[in-house]
């Protein structure tokens, strides 16, 4: 009977059933998050509120990226099955909310339900797969979880456009509901989790409230700044001072209280840090290429919507590739150069964007997407786990929620970053997306700092374990000293 740490999954055959109820949950999360867009013009005209639209997108990434790293902690306090299932209930809900909602407001509450749900979900149902494979394995099971996004990435856009043309937008959510049940279902009769020896941790809400409510303004600042209003704008100068209040205050509860809902000592890690900092500059280079890819190849290239999809999905596609052979890496070569080699490809990546002008192919734009996501595959991978293999069973829900946290606060940066420079240099179409003449030199400059962010990233890879064995080494200590 396999056991790792706290959790014990029976025979070893419950394994597949168990990933398979954690890839079908992801699939719920990694669906919505992009089978909207396509619908969202269908949904605008039958509820009103054009001007609300973008909340549909902002409220389920707000909420999702707030709550991860609290989620994440309180799997270690309360345990992953509750914490699973109570995300995949959370998801449950919004899809109800949303596909039977009669107004935009609903259907923004449905989505922020949904979101919560998806911040339970995405870091938790990774713990759970840490907790039941073995180092060695991790990286192909991180690589099916990573699989799923990929092809979400493809079949979401595509499902959006099927149900809101040829029956309803709200099958979108509906659609949700017996995949919750099955996803619900197939945990809850597979996964066992030994019984908690003493008495439970103390949850510290008022940290939770203050992480939540910091990051929130933050997140919301970054996201709608530069849009909704200037930078330099009032609204702007409160919604970051408030932030920056909150995230302090937090830091000085975590310091003074012995269970803190994130413990900050866990970055002081040097394997936990660097891994938490590489999430955050993934953020930053995944939301860069996820939001000017599409718009070089449509206002620059002229190509319609499904060809830039195409040039994107390569990076999808490279990602899991890679991702589910990295153990091979790893265990061969070790976490630092794996990371370094992942590193090194999407700097080579992220320089043949640099090539790109206004006679290139979408193939030379697919291929450089498709060899920065190789590199993001052999990067993200392993660093989490890396990350993981140094915390104790108790902090693992921990450190994966705060490595998620930092990926989607990269995003939010990137997406700001990204959108001053291109804003600097164009002006806004009747859809949304900018154009003019300087559209392609503004492309070509945040193509440049993903070039330097991917730069960043080797720099960071050097400072991973050199080996396998340390990293057991140091989980037997951490564990032992537990």
């Amino acid at each position: 009977m396999p056991q790792t740490g706290r959790v014990s999954v029976g025979l070893r055959s419950e394994r597949g059933p168990i990933l398979l109820s954690l890839m079908l949950s992801t699939a719920l999360v990694a669906l919505d998050a992009t089978i909207i867009a396509t619908a969202s013009a269908t949904i605008a005209r039958e509820l009103g509120g054009f001007d609300q639209l973008p909340w549909l997108f902002s409220t389920y990434l707000l909420a999702q990226a707030v709550s991860t790293p609290v989620f994440g902690r309180l799997a270690d306090v309360l345990g992953r099955k509750r914490l699973m299932l109570a995300g995949v209930a959370l998801f449950f809900a919004g899809s109800v909310v949303a596909g039977s909602a009669l107004t935009m407001g609903m259907l923004i509450a449905g989505r922020v339900l949904q979101g919560l749900g998806a911040g339970a979900v995405m870091p938790v149902s990774m713990t759970i797969a840490a907790d039941i494979y073995t180092l060695e394995e991790r990286a192909k099971t991180q690589g099916y979880l990573a699989s799923v996004w990929a092809i979400s990435a493809v079949v979401g856009p595509t499902l959006g456009g099927v149900f809101s043309q040829f029956t309803s937008w709200r099958w979108i959510f509906w659609v949700n509901i017996p995949l919750c049940l099955l996803a619900a279902w197939m945990l809850a009769r597979r996964y066992r989790e030994a019984p908690r020896e003493g008495a439970r941790e103390p949850i510290d809400y008022l940290g939770a409230a203050l992480l939540a409510g910091g990051s929130t303004l933050l997140l919301l600042g970054l996201l709608e700044g530069g849009s909704r209003w200037a930078w330099a704008s009032l609204p702007s100068v409160v919604i970051f001072s408030v932030a920056l209040l909150l995230l302090a205050a937090f830091a000085v509860q975590a310091r003074r209280t012995r269970h803190p809902i994130v413990d900050l000592a866990i970055l002081r890690r040097r394997v936990v840090g660097v891994s938490t900092a590489v999430s955050l500059l993934v953020g930053v280079v995944v939301l860069g290429l996820s939001t000017y890819v599409p718009i070089y190849a449509q206002g620059v290239l002229g190509t319609g919507p499904l060809v830039a999809g195409f040039a994107l999905a390569a990076m999808t596609v490279g990602w899991p590739l890679a991702a589910s052979n990295a153990g091979r890496f790893y265990l061969r070569i070790g976490f630092r150069f794996t990371a370094v080699i992942g590193t090194s490809l999407v700097v080579v990546g992220s320089a043949l964007t640099l090539l790109l002008g206004a006679g290139s192919s979408v193939v030379a734009v697919a291929a450089a997407c498709f060899v920065i996501g190789t590199g993001m595959g052999l990067t993200a991978v392993p660093t989490l786990i890396a990350a993981q293999s140094q915390a104790t069973f108790s902090e693992r829900g921990a450190v994966t929620g705060t490595n998620m946290f930092a990926r989607s606060l990269g995003s939010a940066v990137g997406v700001a970053v990204c959108g001053a420079i291109v804003n600097a240099r164009t002006t806004v179409g009747a859809d949304g997306t900018p154009v003019g003449p300087g559209l392609m030199s503004a492309i070509h400059l945040v193509f440049l700092l993903l070039v330097g962010v991917a730069a960043a990233l080797v720099l960071l890879a050097v400072l991973m374990p050199a080996d396998l064995q340390e990293a057991r080494e140091r989980l037997a200590r951490a564990e032992a000293a537990a």
